[in-house]
């Protein structure tokens, strides 16, 4: 890979004879229009080119803020593939361009990652006009721990696809944050609790509307209380990561069904020494390291 440095906005004051354009990643609200931004209304009314994922649903955001675009472009997942090179040629002649999604940050669970992945192997520089966001709204409103956090949005819809993605993350100890559907919500939150077991999570739905919603508690409580009020809205599920005392458990119990001898076999399959192996068995059962040697012996 090539090294690339892009500068936003100094290269374009220095150099009045750059041709190409820049792809603005422009966040829209995601219920709410206050929480459209100065920047982003200017942005899209000086840009040659919107491409939304609904033009429908992005016209009615452009007729609030009297906007007038040049051009307005369909790009969304069931035509990406034709749209997008489109979309790149438009910008290397010269065109700057403004993607939107329908709601919240393009490129978050959103065909507009394509687009930037095509954007930035041309070149072009991309540029984010950040705003409103429901997975991070919904994170610091949780309760739970902000420290450290991941992202996976919507889960797969195959039984085995799902058990692939929530399995490795059974171990991580920052926040977890999905995106789910109300007709989904009771299924994801089963998976979730056969995953992680009973643990606290967030119910974060309608975000900046008026209905606006936290259902705080474990898994099993959220979803008794949604079995009495039917789920309604689009939904961010904040979920709290491994606890230590969790993680030391389970680091702690790989080994309880090895016999001494498997136990430090599997280290020396690892490529340790015989004496290192011995060494890091006896560390893992809290022993000392002659008792190790002595067992081995006597088996």
């Amino acid at each position: 890979m090539t090294i690339q440095c892009q500068s936003s906005f100094q290269n374009k004051e220095a150099d009045n004879q750059q041709k190409t354009g820049t792809l603005f990643l422009v966040a829209t609200p995601i219920g709410n229009l206050e929480d459209m931004t100065f920047r982003a209304v200017r942005t899209l009314k000086e840009c040659d080119i919107i491409a939304a994922e609904d033009t429908r649903q992005t016209r009615k955001l452009l007729s609030h803020f009297d906007i007038s675009p040049g051009q307005l472009y369909s790009y969304h997942e069931h035509n990406k593939a034709a749209s997008g090179p489109e979309l790149i040629r438009y910008i290397i002649e010269g065109k700057n361009l403004a993607l939107v999604s329908d709601a919240g940050l393009p490129a978050i669970s959103d065909p507009g990652a394509d687009l930037v992945a095509l954007a930035v192997s041309e070149g072009i520089p991309v540029v984010p006009v950040p705003g409103a966001n429901a997975a991070l709204s919904a994170l610091i409103a949780s309760g739970l721990p902000t420290t450290t956090f991941t992202f996976i949005g919507f889960l797969p819809r195959e039984r085995k696809d799902i058990r692939a993605v929530l399995t490795p993350l059974r171990a991580a100890q920052g926040t977890l944050l999905f995106y789910e559907s109300p007709h989904r919500v009771v299924k994801t939150l089963a998976h979730l609790q056969e995953a992680f077991g009973n643990r606290r999570i967030v119910l974060a739905r309608e975000l900046t509307k008026r209905y606006e919603e936290f259902l705080r508690g474990t898994i099993q409580e959220c979803t008794e209380w949604l079995a009495e009020h039917p789920p309604l809205g689009e939904y961010v599920i904040v979920v709290e990561g491994e606890s230590k005392e969790e993680a030391q458990e389970a680091d702690s119990a790989w080994w309880r069904a090895l016999s001494i001898e498997e136990h430090v076999a599997h280290y020396e399959a690892a490529g340790s020494t015989r004496k290192d192996a011995m060494k890091k068995a006896a560390s893992d059962r809290g022993i000392a390291k002659r008792d190790i040697y002595n067992a081995l012996l006597e088996e």
